[in-house]
């Protein structure tokens, strides 16, 4: 397995509409197109309380590629992102690290070898 870190930060006081677009939309079409997210987190203590952070998990480079090429092409994305950002931008930058687990993994699921 390979787990995919992406920290979302939002322009000043967007960070509500980025999360309202995950919880009405983006969830579901992951669902339908089985795009796995492990878990969405926001910052308490940190550099910037305007980051959304989650982990997606995948079996393979090339099954994220596949799926990921798909989700940015999927029109209901395109729809829920356009309507999501009538008022304005939501996301100042995005960073995304593709990690692969240790020997001594012991989280998620079990490594593949």
């Amino acid at each position: 397995m390979i787990h995919e870190l992406r920290i979302y930060t939002c322009l000043p006081e967007r960070l509500p509409a980025l999360q309202q677009r995950f919880e009405t939309a983006t969830l579901a079409i992951w669902e339908r197109l089985s795009i796995r997210s492990l878990g969405f987190w926001t910052t308490i203590i940190g550099s910037s309380s305007n980051d959304l952070i989650y982990l997606l998990e995948w079996r393979s480079l090339a099954e994220r590629e596949q799926k990921w090429a798909e989700f940015i092409a999927d029109r209901e994305w395109q729809e829920a992102k356009a309507k999501s950002e009538a008022d304005g931008p939501i996301v100042a930058n995005i960073t995304s690290s593709l990690l692969k687990p240790t020997r001594f993994y012991r989280g998620f699921s079990k490594p593949s070898e």
